[in-house]
This record gives C-alpha cells, sequence and structure tokens, in this order.
C-alpha cells in the first residue's frame, strides 16, 4: 500500500547529529528503490542531506510496511560503526504490534529458527525450519480488547520478517499482515524506539502510525 505523500522529509526527524540521523519511516515507504519503479526513501535523502556533500544511508532495514525507527549514517565512519552495532546485535529495538487474536500468557520468548522459501506459483516467504537461521524474540502483552492484543516486541537477532512470522507462528498474526496470515488492511507494526550504544548514547521513539490509532486504543492505549 502507497503511503501518504512524504512532502517535506525533515519532519520526520527524531534525531539529528554530526553522525546520524533517526527518522520516523512511514509505512508503505521501501527504503530502497526496487525493480518496478516507485517512489522510496532514496528519492528523499538529498533533502536529508542538510549540508553535508555526502548523502545520508541507511544503517539497517525496516521493511516497506513497518513504520517507525529508521536510523541513517551521516558519514563514513559513523555508518561503519552503526553497521557494526547492528551486526553484532548491540542494537536495542522495540517494536509494538496489533495482533489477531494473542497470546494466552502475559510475556515470553519465541525461539524459531527462520528459513526463507521459494515457489514460482507464490514467489518466497520465510518460515519456521529447524534448518533455518537462529531466530529469537521476545514479547510482552500490553493490553487486550475485541479479539485483538498489543505486543511489545523485542527482537534478539534481525532476520528478515522475524516478527511477522514469529507472531504467526504462534497462531497470532500481526493484523493486516496479508503474507503471514494477518487478514486484509495495512500492516500493524511500529519500530517504536530504538537505542545506540554511542558515546554519548542516542535514542529516539516513534508514535504510531494513524493507521494503526483504532486498534491500539481498543486494546487500551491512551495516547
Amino acid at each position: 500500500m502507497r503511503p501518504a505523500p512524504l512532502g517535506d522529509p525533515a519532519r520526520l526527524l527524531l534525531h539529528r547529529d554530526e553522525r546520524l540521523l533517526i527518522l520516523d519511516k512511514p509505512a508503505g515507504l521501501p527504503v530502497h528503490a526496487g525493480p518496478r519503479g516507485g517512489a522510496s526513501l532514496e528519492d528523499f535523502l538529498p533533502a536529508l542531506a542538510f549540508g553535508k556533500k555526502r548523502l545520508p544511508q541507511p544503517a539497517h532495514r525496516l521493511d516497506t510496511d513497518t513504520a517507525g525507527c529508521l536510523v541513517l549514517g551521516r558519514t563514513k565512519p559513523a555508518l561503519a560503526e552503526l553497521g557494526g552495532f547492528f551486526a553484532a546485535g548491540q542494537v536495542a529495538k522495540t517494536y509494538w504490534a496489533v495482533v489477531r487474536g494473542g497470546p494466552a500468557e502475559a510475556a515470553g520468548e519465541i525461539d524459531a529458527p527462520l528459513q526463507k522459501r521459494s515457489t514460482a506459483k507464490d514467489g518466497w516467504r520465510m518460515v519456521v525450519d529447524a534448518a533455518g537461521q537462529p531466530a529469537r524474540t521476545e514479547w510482552q502483552v500490553l493490553g487486550r480488547g475485541d479479539d485483538l492484543a498489543w505486543l511489545e516486541l523485542r527482537p534478539r537477532t534481525g532476520r528478515t520478517h522475524q516478527l511477522r512470522v514469529h507472531c504467526a507462528h504462534r497462531g497470532w498474526p500481526i493484523l493486516g499482515d496479508t503474507r503471514y496470515g494477518g487478514g486484509e488492511g495495512r500492516l500493524h507494526l511500529l519500530a517504536r524506539a530504538i537505542a545506540l550504544p554511542l558515546d554519548p548514547p542516542v535514542a529516539a521513539e516513534a508514535p504510531p502510525p494513524p493507521h494503526m490509532l483504532a486498534a491500539l486504543r481498543r486494546c487500551g492505549w491512551r495516547g
């Protein structure tokens, strides 16, 4: 689903310093241009240079349909340092999701290896497979309502579609996840907060996107 017009990308800034930017990426906006064309974050990088000759570059991945915190490095040394933090699992990432149904427990961990699988008919998708790469997600229920649950998710690994597949695997797919069983509509997944172990530390928090507000309020959110 296409995002709303981006307008001035500077309005999406959650944090800015000489080394990095943290953006509140809109849901539906790809980080990188795809083979089919269309708008992507790359189109707006010149407006985020803020006087630097080098354009900022994403330091990690964020799915097209996921909204929220995205870190960009503004210099080569900063991008290398940030990349090292992400590769080593030293970045604290917190997500919010609204899921269909929900767990009976209040908190727990999903430990389920993931593997990419492709077919000519359906294309590619990630699946739980013992032969796959290790993948762990910690979760906590923040609220419930109307056969929905509002979860805080903390990925301990960074596999493609990890949160979406893990939630679906447990029987509570993320609302609006058409690929993994969450029904039609927009994906209710937000990269809520991120904390970087820099000196001094840097952290940011993104507000829920408009399309998630109604479901969150049904689950008890009062924002």
